[in-house]
């Protein structure tokens, strides 16, 4: 078995020579669901998105099922700047009131959504765009009346991706979930990718930031974690800031089934392809000890 360069555009010739050599990995992977959370940051261009969607299709091609699970912060801020909506945080928190998780929907579920969706399509994938509010996937509890309309998942159903993968389609995922009372509810993407991907037991949660991985107190990433060692990191203050939510993640979502969780940097070339398909992977996975 040889992937033929035919599969693949021109331009995807460096893709294709990675395949060639990651063939014993394939069968690893075959009909495995990997979810990726992937940034507002990490997004970056349009030529960033169709190389990232590129690598999607790819996945999909060779019996993955991934799943996209997607932020959007920065198109947020931008829209909210553009109406004048001026923010209000508490704790470090954004306060999302009734007229503020209005835009959030809009700029996810529709703006972002859309152009990942769309990105997919365009080369050669059948992705279809929904958030956490379809067929109530993800149920919400609040997670701090202080914050307005910010929701804690309590429940996943995963029903409908299950079906979607029979179709060999792939799900993109816009971090909106449903109340008890059918309100709206903002979901912090990385944990929105967590409990999606507890549900669904899936073999990895990919974690796309703009950081390479965990690193180190020499600055060094690490590449390979135990769930004490992320632990003993965070007690001594080596994990510290915008890491500590991405680690708790993880923990989360390997209690809950998943099989490894990796955080790398989605501006990297193909980064998804290198970590899924070759021996020395990319950024820090974590594992159960």
């Amino acid at each position: 078995m040889r992937i033929q360069d035919a599969m693949i555009t021109r331009d995807n010739a460096a893709i294709a020579r990675t395949l060639n050599e990651a063939l014993p990995f394939l069968t690893r992977y075959d009909n495995a669901v990997v979810v990726i959370k992937l940034g507002g940051h990490a997004m970056g261009s349009d030529e960033g998105m169709a190389s990232f969607a590129r690598d999607v299709v790819l996945m999909r091609t060779v019996g993955i099922n991934p799943v996209i699970v997607h932020g959007g912060g920065p198109m947020i801020n931008d829209l909210l700047a553009r109406l004048g909506v001026k923010s209000e945080f508490v704790r470090g928190k954004r306060v999302t009131d009734a007229e503020t998780v209005k835009v959030v929907e809009m700029v996810l579920a529709g703006q972002v959504n859309k152009r990942i969706v769309q990105a997919i399509n365009s080369a050669g994938g059948k992705a279809v765009g929904l958030s956490g509010k379809d067929t109530d996937m993800i149920v919400c509890d609040q997670t701090d009346p202080d914050l307005g309309f910010v929701g804690t998942p309590k429940e996943v159903n995963p029903a409908l991706l299950h079906s979607l993968f029979r179709d060999e389609m792939i799900p993109v995922i816009a971090p909106i979930g449903t109340g008890d009372g059918d309100e709206t509810f903002n979901i912090n993407g990385d944990t929105a990718a967590g409990a999606i991907a507890g549900a669904l037991k899936a073999d990895r949660l990919l974690l796309l930031t703009d950081v390479p991985g965990v690193k180190d107190r020499t600055g060094d990433v690490v590449t390979e974690l135990t769930t004490a060692r992320v632990r003993e990191m965070t007690d001594d203050g080596t994990i510290a800031g915008g890491m500590i939510p991405k680690t708790e993640t993880a923990l989360d979502a390997l209690e809950k089934g998943v099989r490894a969780v990796v955080i790398l940097d989605g501006r990297v070339p193909n980064a998804v392809l290198l970590e899924l398909f070759t021996s020395h992977g990319a950024g820090s996975m974590i594992r159960i000890d």
